[in-house]
């Protein structure tokens, strides 16, 4: 069937204009995306396409994992240039959350998951990353050390350290995630803690916290902490 095409949509309804009158916030996610889409394809504008491309992605927050060549594989009327786009503009607000401050001081639970939370959110693998810290507990560096299946991500405490040992630095916070959204530790979860709670006495480093990272749900936390659970 064929659909409206934006120009021919009242100026209210049209994303571009309902943005420039209400602000960007006002926008669905359907009108963002399309912002970038522009255009359709026949029988379908690129407000259609955006819903089309947010259903077969499962959301937002599932799209924006996903590479420029997965977003042009769900839908017929994305390119190369639009899918392009659409991850370049993911990888901003990655970017943007990572780095609210320029080096943001990490000694609490709270503002590890303010800076890296919507970060890991996005990633569909199991991902455990070293975050390097100065002697004031300020960001240095952040590093990847193992990227797993779906269910499983293995690093020995010596992969995990030797980034703290080649960069010098005072402290580290060690971050997973659970693709699944629930961030209660596994059985697994819990000897890599204290593997590396060892590792690090014996080799001197401050093990600030190890945390894994998972999405909120039914008002529990986002986020599990192993030093606020008393296990380090």
């Amino acid at each position: 069937m064929e659909t409206t095409r934006i120009l021919e949509m009242p100026p209210s309804d049209r994303p571009r204009e309902k943005a420039d009158k209400h602000g960007i916030e006002a926008l669905t996610d359907a009108e963002l995306l399309a912002i970038f889409i522009r255009t359709g394809r026949p029988g379908r504008n690129a407000l259609d396409i955006a819903g089309e491309l947010l259903d077969r992605s499962g959301g937002l927050v599932a799209l924006a994992r996903d590479n420029a060549q997965v977003i042009r594989k769900r839908v017929s009327g994305i390119g190369k240039a639009k899918s392009i786009e659409l991850a370049a503009a993911f990888e901003i607000g990655k970017r943007l959350a990572r780095s609210r401050e320029e080096r943001p001081v990490l000694d609490s639970p709270e503002k590890i998951y303010d800076v890296f939370g919507q970060e890991f959110l996005t990633f569909r693998r199991e991902s455990l990353r070293v975050v390097l810290l100065d002697t004031k507990l300020r960001l240095m560096l952040i590093e990847e050390v193992s990227s797993g299946s779906i269910n499983e991500c293995v690093a020995h405490p010596r992969e995990i350290f030797r980034p703290a040992i080649v960069h010098s630095a005072y402290a580290v916070v060690v971050i997973h995630n659970h693709p699944s959204g629930d961030p209660q530790p596994s059985a697994a979860d819990r000897r890599l803690t204290a593997s590396l709670r060892e590792a690090a006495a014996l080799l001197q480093i401050n093990l600030i916290d190890h945390m894994i990272m998972g999405s909120p749900d039914g008002g529990r936390l986002a986020y599990f902490s192993f030093r606020d659970a008393g296990l380090l």
